[in-house]
Parts: structure tokens; C-alpha cells; sequence
């Protein structure tokens, strides 16, 4: 499997448009990227010139985007200008699976009254191409799709507080997840656990609850989502699947 890209990683759906947007923030966007969807591998060290010439932009821009990715715990700062995504040890990703299910649970909460059917649908159809990636053994995809399910049913809560902190909480879960993911021969992706990813489907369990007006059942979907993917990532600490660091 393959981590490192031959193409700069587009900017999250919500993000603002590209042109709009001074070249720190650009930086940031796309280093923020790769680092949420496991172009960078947990452990991977990189230079700070490779990530320059990677993202076409200039040394100050890129350095100030490492210097706020660092802030929020998604970088780590090495010897011999290097960075490196850190990796998960099992207390860290048992106080992540906490704080984000306290913190999205309370989204989903917040939000559920708000979901109309146009956001229901919209939900759906992400769900939809979700399972595609499954299907497809597309792990990129898979990621991408799983990340923009959650914040489009957190985006109805209203609660910028709130959505910065699960953004964050993502920042530092993500890269795992990415890393546990994979397929035999391309096809058919698993977890570290050998089980089928998105089994049981809990999106589909919330889109049920959403339907039906069910907070309760919503917010119990979300936590055994959450739960999900905490025991993947465990499994795959406990399994080695994370290896020895490479030098990008």
C-alpha cells in the first residue's frame, strides 16, 4: 500500500476556495490534508524542503503551517528538519476515543433537529459512495468519504467551538486509521482485525435514527462508529501493523 501520493491531495469539501486564499493558508489546507488522509504514514519523517518542493509553495508558508499543525498535536517536530505525523500509543487512543465521543455525540445532539431531508439525502449519497470505496478497496476514498459523512451531519449543529475541537480530535485519529486500512490485492478492504471495514454500518443505523427523529439511537449509532474505529487502530498496534519509520 502506497502513502505517499504522485498528487497533492485536494482541499477538504468545506474548505474555502483556493483562490481565495493566501498562500499560508493554502499550505496549510493541503499539508493539513495529508496528513488527515494518511498521505503521511504515522512515524514517516519528512523533510521540510521535500513538503516545500511537494507543495510547489515557498519555505515561509509551509513552515508556518508546520508550526500550526505542531500546535495541534498532528506533527511532530524531528532532528535534521524533519517532521513525522507521531504514532498512537494505545493511553493516547484511548483518550481520543473519549474525547470524541463525548464532543461529536454532543454534535449529533445539537444538530439532529436541524437535519432536513435535503441533508439526509445528502448524507445518503455520501454514505453511498462510502460503501463504493469498500467495494473498491480504496482506502483514500474510504477516508475521505467516512470524514465527510461526520462533519456534514456535524456542520447542522451550529457549534463552531464544537466542530473545531472534532476536527482536531480527527487531525490526531485519522492518520491511524489510515494506516490499519488495507486490502488483499486491492479489493475488499479490512482492518487490523481482519473484519470488513463499516461492519456493522452504523452510518446507516444513524441515518435510520435521523429519518425517524431518534436522537437516542442517533448518538448511539455515532459511539459504536467511534468505538469501531478505536478497536481497529488497537488491533492494529497490537498487531505491529505499524512498523518501522520510514524517511520520506
Amino acid at each position: 500500500m502506497k502513502y505517499i501520493s504522485d498528487t497533492r491531495p485536494p482541499p477538504l469539501k468545506d474548505s474555502p476556495m483556493p483562490d481565495r486564499l493566501p498562500a499560508h493558508q493554502l499550505a496549510y489546507i493541503a499539508l493539513r490534508d495529508m496528513v488527515l488522509f494518511g498521505e503521511l504514514a504515522p512515524g514517516d519523517a519528512v523533510t521540510i524542503e521535500g513538503l516545500v518542493a511537494r507543495l510547489g509553495l515557498g519555505m515561509t508558508p509551509v513552515r508556518e503551517a508546520i508550526r500550526r499543525l505542531i500546535a495541534e498535536g498532528a506533527l511532530q517536530l524531528q532532528g535534521n528538519r524533519r517532521v513525522c505525523v507521531p504514532r498512537l500509543s494505545e493511553p493516547a487512543l484511548d483518550d481520543l476515543g473519549y474525547a470524541r465521543e463525548a464532543v461529536e455525540t454532543r454534535l449529533a445532539e445539537q444538530g439532529a433537529s436541524r437535519c432536513d431531508g435535503a441533508v439526509i439525502d445528502r448524507l445518503r449519497a455520501i454514505d453511498m459512495r462510502l460503501d463504493r470505496a469498500i467495494s473498491a478497496g480504496d482506502i483514500p476514498a474510504y477516508l475521505r468519504a467516512n470524514h465527510e459523512f461526520h462533519f456534514a451531519l456535524y456542520s447542522c449543529a451550529g457549534s463552531d467551538v464544537l466542530q473545531a475541537l472534532a476536527a482536531s480530535l480527527w487531525l490526531r485519529f485519522g492518520p491511524s486509521l489510515r494506516v490499519v486500512c488495507h486490502g488483499p490485492d486491492g479489493a475488499d478492504a479490512r482492518g487490523a482485525d481482519g473484519g470488513i471495514l463499516h461492519m456493522p454500518d452504523h452510518h446507516k443505523r444513524a441515518l435510520a435514527a435521523l429519518e425517524t427523529g431518534d436522537s437516542a439511537a442517533l448518538t448511539s449509532a455515532l459511539r459504536d462508529d467511534i468505538a469501531q474505529g478505536v478497536a481497529n487502530i488497537r488491533a492494529g498496534l497490537r498487531g505491529g501493523v505499524f512498523g518501522p519509520p520510514a524517511k520520506i
